[in-house]
């Protein structure tokens, strides 16, 4: 499905909106489709903590839209290029989630006293969340952004959809196009985020199958609702107090996970709620400057 995205629906590397739209409701159909094999293979609770993973990594990966933003504003990414730097980003977030899921649901069945640690890391994070109002991120402070541009010779202007060139002005040897800063970026940028997300999910189940799928079927998603929503991210101005309160939940309910046990149904009512409140908060209640 990405190669087929990228190489054919996507040549051009222009997204329209209405495009992205019809994008992210395939993808969100074959996420349903996905939940219900699970439910006639694995059976209904299993499938239940599918859909409440997806549900609860999709509404996380939406701030990770936000970073997106700022970072191609930054760089001044064209936008016929921001469609190719998003699908390779994406293919490396799957490698890397993958290893983060194995290592930390390995690393929990070892040594149980990591389930408190995570839930201790949500709460934090969620708390900083809230009284910051939006993960922030400084492309130019970023260490691996650094660290290219003094290891690697690097052209000064993009060279098309290149990430590297074999030789520029003249001059011998293979570059680095700022193109490939952006990706490096973007790759950093979700290896933080997925400290975050991955607990989460870790919350509602340590199925490592479950987990895995449910990541990559929100990570998937999210290229095509980057350009289907990009123009409208500042009118959901309550969206962050919502993911806030969603992490100290999670990073809660696995503090607590020995002593109260909550249905995962419960958990997925919860985080749909939460999320529908703070939409709808942020349309009655508009920012004026956005």
């Amino acid at each position: 499905m990405l190669v087929l995205d990228l190489r054919v629906f996507h040549r051009r590397g222009r997204v329209r909106s209405r495009e992205a739209l019809a994008r992210s409701a395939i993808w969100l159909g074959l996420a349903l489709a996905f939940a219900a094999l699970v439910f006639f293979w694995q059976g209904r609770q299993v499938a239940i903590e599918f859909v409440a993973g997806y549900v609860l990594e999709l509404s996380l990966s939406v701030d990770n839209l936000f970073i997106f933003l700022v970072i191609f504003r930054y760089f001044a990414v064209p936008e016929e290029y921001q469609h190719r730097v998003l699908f390779w980003g994406i293919l490396g977030a799957l490698l890397m989630r993958a290893a983060f899921i194995l290592a930390g649901i390995g690393l929990i069945q070892r040594f149980h006293w990591i389930f408190y640690l995570l839930g201790a890391l949500l709460v934090y994070s969620g708390i900083r969340l809230g009284f910051s109002g939006e993960h922030k991120v400084d492309p130019s402070n970023n260490p691996v952004v650094r660290a290219m541009r003094r290891l690697i010779p690097m052209t000064n202007e993009y060279q098309g959809g290149k990430f590297l060139v074999r030789g520029w002005q003249g001059k011998a040897g293979l570059y680095a196009t700022p193109l490939l800063v952006v990706l490096a970026v973007i790759e950093t940028t979700d290896l933080l985020f997925a400290v975050d997300s991955i607990p989460a999910v870790l919350a509602i189940t340590l199925n490592a199958f479950i987990v895995y799928t449910s990541n990559v079927f929100a990570i998937l998603g999210l290229r095509s609702l980057f350009f289907a929503i990009s123009g409208l991210m500042k009118v959901f101005r309550f969206l962050h107090t919502g993911l806030a309160l969603i992490l100290i939940l999670m990073g809660l309910k696995m503090i607590a996970a020995d002593f109260f046990k909550v249905p995962t149904l419960v958990m997925l009512g919860t985080v749909a709620g939460i999320l529908a409140i703070s939409v709808l908060a942020s349309m009655l209640v508009p920012d004026k400057q956005a």
